[in-house]
């Protein structure tokens, strides 16, 4: 098996389709056998990986997933030493640690919606669970006793997904650029006041971290499952969306400057949409803009198997990288793995693939452990891969940024 048919293999892809690809790519970047290329310095990635877990190239799947799982073990634990052993169930722990990443990680401002408007939003359609929770009447008795971006954060996890589908997030629509600012991005630690509910939240997501990209706020909840790896995949979690969230500030004011669609690529970006159209045969390169994790909901999901790119991946390769930023622990064995995988032997012969990438490796320790479980973060950094490897890591951004609210591009 050439180089080439091994990516293709690991992407569950044509093989003849990612030759085609790739040549029709070098055509315009004037780089030739990147495909063959990237298969090499897969290896020469997992050699040296291996080298640093101790483990011939021989090993079984099972050897080398279980020494990554005790190396996530082991690195987190080296983490919460380093952060001064934190708590992070506890309020105070979770607001230090948060600090600490906000202040060491640069992030740039954004165009988030402004205060006063989303309190305006709430008053219009007041969330009612929320409101019964904290013991009031009113969305202005809720506002004088709560914070405005506290409130915003608990209605992901108190009211339901029809009321934010159904109900709130249609009045998405009267917003205007005008309705928009520019201002840092915040990180939050919920009360823990709200973690009754809130359980519920972390044990359907497996993780307490999550965001709000019109508001420009990325939150915490200071609730802990008390699986091993649980530090290391918060503070990675923190640095995802300290990507993610200014990536999409800049397609809403992107989206500004053409006011009459803001608010339907507003809600668009909101609920992140991707194209399900199936494309007849080109004589171009054809990607899809793939803004979210499709392999959760369906892994054979078929925009998947053809030519894509996706921000998700590259907010994480950046998160992973970010983690030297910190001054803590050394992480650095995970740097440059997140696209990194390969099929090895099981137990009975058969051929498994095994994901390098940290937070399938992290993903999968918090879920018990389950073999080889999460693959899809590698699979969507590898299709990044490919392109970055022809056009640079700003090439991809900058193709994503242009062309995610259409859904596809043309090489």
């Amino acid at each position: 098996m050439n180089g080439t048919e091994n990516i293709a293999r690991i992407l569950r892809a044509d093989k003849d389709d990612v030759r085609t690809l790739d040549e029709r790519l070098g055509a315009v970047s004037g780089k030739r056998d990147v495909v063959e290329r990237l298969a090499l310095e897969n290896e020469a990635r997992i050699a040296a990986a291996l080298q640093k877990l101790d483990l011939p190239r021989s090993a079984s799947a099972r050897e080398v997933y279980d020494a990554l799982i005790s190396k996530v073990e082991a690195d987190d634990h080296n983490l919460y030493e380093a952060l001064g052993r934190p708590n992070v169930s506890r309020q105070a722990d979770a607001e230090r640690v948060a600090e600490r990443i906000r202040k060491r990680v640069p992030v740039p401002p954004g165009f988030f919606l402004k205060p006063e408007r989303a309190a305006d939003l709430l008053r219009k359609v007041p969330p009612k669970q929320v409101m019964r929770y904290a013991g009031v009447s009113s969305v202005d008795e809720l506002l004088e006793q709560k914070d405005l971006f506290e409130v915003y954060c608990t209605l992901r996890f108190i009211e339901s997904e029809e009321w934010m589908n159904d109900e709130f997030l249609p009045l998405y629509r009267d917003l205007t650029p005008d309705d928009f600012e520019e201002r840092d991005v915040a990180v939050r630690v919920l009360s823990t006041a709200w973690n009754d509910e809130a359980q519920r939240f972390v044990r359907k997501k497996w993780h307490n971290i999550s965001h709000l990209k019109e508001l420009g706020v990325v939150f915490v909840i200071p609730l802990m499952l008390g699986i091993s790896g649980e530090l290391l995949r918060t503070v990675s979690l923190i640095l995802h969306y300290l990507h993610e969230v200014p990536f999409y500030a800049n397609l809403f004011r992107k989206s500004a400057a053409v006011p009459e669609l803001f608010s339907r690529q507003l809600i668009s970006l909101l609920r992140g949409d991707v194209i399900d159209r199936r494309f007849g045969g080109r004589e171009t390169s054809l990607w899809l803009v793939v803004q979210r994790y499709l392999a959760k909901d369906d892994p054979y999901d078929w925009r998947l198997t053809v030519p894509h790119v996706n921000p998700e991946a590259l907010h994480w390769m950046r998160a992973e990288s970010a983690l030297k930023l910190l001054d803590s622990a050394d992480v650095s064995f995970w740097e440059g793995l997140g696209w990194v995988g390969d099929y090895f032997r099981d137990e009975t012969g058969n051929d498994l693939l095994v994901s390098f990438d940290l937070v399938d490796t992290v993903m999968s320790l918090v879920k018990e452990k389950q073999m080889v479980k999460y693959l899809y973060h590698q699979q969507e950094a590898l299709w990044n891969q490919i392109f970055i490897s022809h056009f640079g890591v700003e090439g991809l951004e900058r193709f994503m940024e242009e062309y995610l609210i259409q859904g596809y591009f043309e090489i």
